[in-house]
């Protein structure tokens, strides 16, 4: 498989904010690696069946649940422990396993800042394609400004899978993705946006960067745990209608 490049990324912290719900929560990271760049259209045909006409392209129109089985797949050509564990529609993150995963949240974010406290890590213009770009596909990856840890892309080009859900009391399932993509406008494409989708969900501006590093405690990790995904799940001690817990740990 063609080398997929890690940054070390030095542990802190990152505030999180959910604008609908009108809370924020800071997040403590330990030292964690994640991708330079988006996963390429070629890196992801090399382990899974997928299309590969633009090999720098970043990978999109990819499900999460598509995402979850190339990170699996790409840990074990590289000869490393798979994080996810599947049973029919749901799967689990062994958080003690040092394969490739799709970042949480909180790293995603804390990457994508380096250090930054905007919008932006740089005049978006720089930084990111986006709708004033005027482009009507995803762009080569590395063409734009890196941020001060290295990373390219992570506002626009293509949006980016996270493990986390989005908001399970009202969306269910409905998994997040951030950084904004090549049609979306300058409110859309910054650090703190959130937006989410199904897992099965296929959208043509949504790829994935992969994450590694392993933790110690079963079921929480890196600001996500399966208990706080439980418990935002429940409105008024109902859970809602279609729920499925898709978050929890290794049983």
């Amino acid at each position: 498989m063609s080398d997929i490049e890690l940054q070390r990324i030095p542990g802190g912290t990152v505030t999180l904010h959910d604008a609908r719900r009108r809370v924020q929560r800071t997040v403590v990271l330990d030292d964690y690696e994640i991708g330079v760049f988006p996963v390429t259209e070629e890196q992801f045909a090399e382990v899974l069946p997928f299309p590969s006409q633009h090999p720098r392209r970043p990978a999109s129109g990819v499900s999460w649940q598509r995402a979850v089985r190339f990170c699996n797949a790409a840990s074990e050509w590289e000869g490393w422990d798979p994080v996810y564990r599947f049973d029919g529609e749901e799967v689990f993150w062994d958080v003690t396993a040092d394969g490739y995963r799709l970042p949480t949240e909180a790293e995603w974010e804390y990457a994508c800042r380096a250090g930054s406290t905007g919008p932006h890590y740089a005049p978006l213009a720089d930084a990111a394609w986006t709708a004033a770009d005027g482009v009507s596909t995803p762009q080569p990856v590395g063409a734009k400004l890196p941020n001060l840890h290295g990373l390219f892309d992570t506002l626009g080009n293509v949006w980016e899978w996270c493990w986390d859900l989005l908001d399970p009391a009202r969306y269910a399932d409905y998994r997040v993705f951030r950084g904004g993509g090549f049609a979306d406008d300058a409110w859309s494409v910054r650090a703190s946006v959130r937006r989410g989708s199904l897992p099965r969900a296929e959208h043509e501006d949504v790829g994935l960067r992969v994450a590694r590093g392993a933790f110690e405690t079963p079921g929480e990790a890196q600001g996500w745990s399966a208990r706080a995904d439980d418990e935002r799940a429940v409105v008024d001690g109902v859970v809602p209608f279609g729920w499925t817990p898709l978050s929890r740990g290794p049983r």
